[in-house]
């Protein structure tokens, strides 16, 4: 939310890997602004953890991993343009994309190929 909320604009960068969490926010940044190293890999997952304690307590730690699913999906689907039964089914399992396939699938706008593209244009 924060940085949707942001009146600047947000560069994001994969380098290395991005990977659960951090597919969403390297997804959530400005459009247009979010790049790739060409090695770089991005996945993307439902969400996982663990639940103990009572069979309430359980229950209840269920029930929010399956909001949090759909909340995390919905977010997803609005930043690639898929939408969220399509991230769903894209998100079942551990999903690994090389950069050119997170740039297709719309998790990530550009591949920046050397360093001159991170530079900013002159203004003449």
């Amino acid at each position: 939310d924060t940085m949707q909320f942001l009146t600047c604009d947000v560069n994001t960068y994969c380098i290395g890997i991005c990977a659960s969490m951090g597919s969403v926010l390297l997804t959530a940044g400005t459009k247009g602004k979010r790049f790739a190293l060409p090695n770089s890999h991005v996945m993307i997952h439902q969400v996982s953890g663990g639940a103990q304690g009572t069979a309430a307590d359980v229950e209840r730690t269920v029930e929010f991993m399956y909001s949090l699913k759909r909340r995390l999906n919905d977010v997803l689907a609005h930043h690639t343009g898929k939408t969220a039964k399509e991230v769903e089914k894209d998100a079942d399992r551990d999903n690994y994309m090389s950069a050119e396939e997170a740039v297709s699938y719309g998790l990530v706008d550009k591949l920046l190929e050397n360093k001159k593209e991170l530079s900013k244009p002159k203004e003449s």
